[in-house]
Parts: structure tokens; C-alpha cells; sequence
């Protein structure tokens, strides 16, 4: 068996409590910056799309949120009334 060389990609991470206050802070951003690694752009039609969606969706809770709102101010005024002048 050969053993393939040991790189410092390879080598698992020591445990944070190990690690100086500074050692912890080169994780921290190593870290980040592999998760970063990670993020895929999405393309313009989805970009759109996500976009309508969010729209959409903040239209209807508005919405739900007027009727809410209507209605128990309409409750409210019946139960105690209108204020006379």
C-alpha cells in the first residue's frame, strides 16, 4: 500500500477551542470562503422568476394583512361605538 502524502488541504481542522484568537478567526474566514465556493448564480429567467415569486407573495400577506386590519377596526368601532364629537 502507499500512503499518498499528507497536504494541508487534507489534514482535518483542529478544534476551535485549540486554536488562538486569531487561529480562529483564519478558520472562521476559510470557512466562509469555501461556502462561498459553493454558491451557484442563478441565471437571468430564474433571477426573474425569484423575483415575481417574492412580489407576489409580499402582495398577497399585504393583503391579508389590510383585511386583518379592516376588519378588526370595523369590529372594534361596532363594539364600542363612534366617538361623538
Amino acid at each position: 500500500m502507499s500512503e499518498t502524502p499528507t497536504t494541508a488541504a487534507s489534514k482535518p481542522d483542529k478544534h476551535p477551542e485549540e486554536l488562538g484568537f486569531f487561529g480562529r478567526i483564519v478558520l472562521f474566514v476559510r470557512q466562509v470562503v469555501a461556502e462561498l465556493r459553493k454558491v451557484v448564480t442563478p441565471t437571468r429567467p430564474e433571477l426573474i422568476n425569484y423575483t415575481l415569486v417574492v412580489l407576489v407573495f409580499i402582495l398577497v400577506c399585504m393583503a391579508f394583512v389590510f383585511v386583518l386590519d379592516f376588519g378588526i377596526g370595523r369590529a372594534v368601532l361596532w363594539l364600542l361605538g363612534t366617538p361623538s364629537s
